[in-house]
């Protein structure tokens, strides 16, 4: 359960990844300064992928962004990182933990591949550009009425991992850039392996930057659905894991508590 950053109500995250999607139609009304500054808060606070890696998210407004044919939100967070193994997943892990968040608030939010920060806001921080994620109050319903609504592969195109499909139905839900889903989940329903899949040529064109970031999201994704399920969950890298053919090893997954 998290508190909602525009009340004092509870809300479920694992609940928000059935019907959360992504906004792109926004009243240009900025927030609440107070709203900000919890969002601030938040930030500071989020739980990384990997703990020796540096980041800096900054909010900024829809002056300060170059939009290349999308449509403007009121604010984004620019997001940037220290540039090392693993940062890109680390981003998705961690900065879809902020993209929940604000779902469960009742603010619109989309991950941006196009877009970019001005240069002035490039110029401000001493680590490499990675992303931005749109975010205001939606002119649009905030929510999907129903998981059919989700355009996404069925789980045996993303898993082999048997008996396991309530853990993992909302890593199948989570957020891709094009809708790719590049990740696959093999191993047992206690040692859950995450990995990537290699895009066909056309695709990867335009998302082989944002695969690693996907997984990241995806892995969160599973997290919070193992919590769910009362399951403490620790995250370890071992690059000599065994994976299926055409899949590249990311990182394990290990639930304990007997299910």
């Amino acid at each position: 359960m998290v508190k909602s950053l525009t009340s004092e109500v509870e809300v479920d995250i694992y609940d928000i990844i059935f019907k959360r999607k992504s906004i792109r139609k926004y009243n240009n009304s900025p927030l609440d300064e107070s709203v900000l500054t919890q969002i601030s808060e938040e930030i500071n606070n989020l739980t990384p992928l990997y703990d020796d890696i540096k980041i800096d998210v900054k909010i900024i407004s829809g002056d300060d962004v170059k939009l290349r044919g999308m449509k403007q939100a009121p604010h984004y967070l620019a997001i940037f990182s220290e540039k090392k193994e693993g940062y890109l997943t680390n981003i998705g892990f961690m900065l879809q933990q902020i993209d929940l968040l604000f779902s469960a608030s009742g603010i619109g939010s989309c991950w941006q591949g196009i877009p970019s920060p001005k240069g002035h806001v490039i110029k401000s921080s001493d680590l490499k550009f990675i992303i931005l994620i749109a975010f205001g109050m939606p002119t649009e319903p905030l929510y999907r009425e129903d998981t059919s609504e989700f355009k996404r592969k069925s789980l045996e195109n993303i898993t082999d991992i048997k008996d396991a499909n309530e853990l993992l139905e909302p890593v199948r839900l989570a957020p891709s850039a094009i809708n790719n889903q590049p990740w696959f989940f093999t191993g047992t329903k206690d040692m859950i392996q995450a990995c990537t899949n290699k895009p066909n040529f056309l695709k990867s064109v335009f998302v082989n930057k944002y695969i690693p970031i996907d997984v990241g999201i995806a892995i969160y994704h599973l997290k919070v659905s193992a919590e769910h399920f009362k399951k403490t969950t620790t995250i370890m890298f071992n690059k000599n894991e065994t994976t299926p053919k055409g899949c590249n090893y990311l990182a394990t997954l290990k639930l304990d508590n007997e299910w």
